[in-house]
């Protein structure tokens, strides 16, 4: 990251979200706003060349104050393998379908393929996020060209990917930032609070396992404040 790196921020809004807390076992309960790692996915989804440049989170705004529901969903336990997937697509093997909530006699055993759980998840949410582009060594040269394309991106609301808060089906929209919205009036200190699950310190390839990171949360007046991934602040598994 150069010195000069500026910080970007837009805002986000959905319906629902939920960023579950790892240590809810079964049942999913949503922090009142996105983790780091949820704020980064949201940024490289409307850009973002992983060989080139990672994104660093600054600051994570409530914009509005957090609300919770009670939702009850069904969801599958397996998922269909890529391999399975290039067979079928290329006519190597006849698809083979995952069932979700069939008879015995379909399936072939009693065995569901789905379960049911509650989650506790935000609604009517508001958050603006702040981050900056970290090019890798080699790429430094091109900071200014990865700024001036993730404003053209925003201002016009390009993305890869249509972001989503957590889940999937809680689509996540977005726009520049509004400075008429302050931040609500929420403070909380959250406790220990996943990082991310990838070493940011170099490149991830498709061949990286996971390396989980945590912090220590604090919410003051409906900002978090997110220390960089290389701040002693955020805890590392030894290499």
């Amino acid at each position: 990251m150069t010195p000069s790196s500026p910080i970007h921020d837009f805002d986000v809004w959905g319906d629902f979200a939920c960023f579950s807390r790892p240590e809810m076992k079964v049942e999913r309960w949503s922090y009142p706003l996105p983790t780091p790692a949820a704020a980064r996915g949201i940024f490289d989804q409307i850009f973002c060349h992983p060989p080139e440049f990672r994104w660093d989170i600054v600051r994570i705004v409530m914009l509005s104050t957090p609300r919770y529901i009670a939702l009850r969903r069904n969801e599958v336990k397996q998922k269909v393998n890529t391999r399975s997937v290039v067979q079928w697509m290329t006519g190597v093997t006849e698809p083979s379908p995952l069932f979700a909530d069939v008879d015995k006699e379909a399936a072939g055993s009693d065995e569901r393929g789905r379960t049911q759980r509650q989650t506790m998840a935000l609604c009517d949410v508001r958050f603006r996020l702040s981050a900056r582009i970290r090019p890798w060594p080699g790429f430094e040269n091109r900071q200014k060209a990865f700024d001036d394309q993730f404003r053209r991106r925003v201002a016009t609301g390009k993305c890869f990917q249509q972001p989503y808060f957590g889940c999937r089906e809680f689509v996540a929209f977005f726009g520049e930032s509004d400075p008429a919205k302050p931040a609500c009036h929420f403070s909380q200190n959250l406790g220990l609070m996943l990082y991310d699950v990838f070493d940011l310190s170099r490149p991830n390839g498709n061949q990286v396992g996971p390396r989980i990171s945590l912090f220590q949360a604090e919410v003051r007046d409906g900002v978090l404040e997110v220390p960089s991934y290389d701040d002693p602040r955020v805890l590392k598994p030894a290499p």
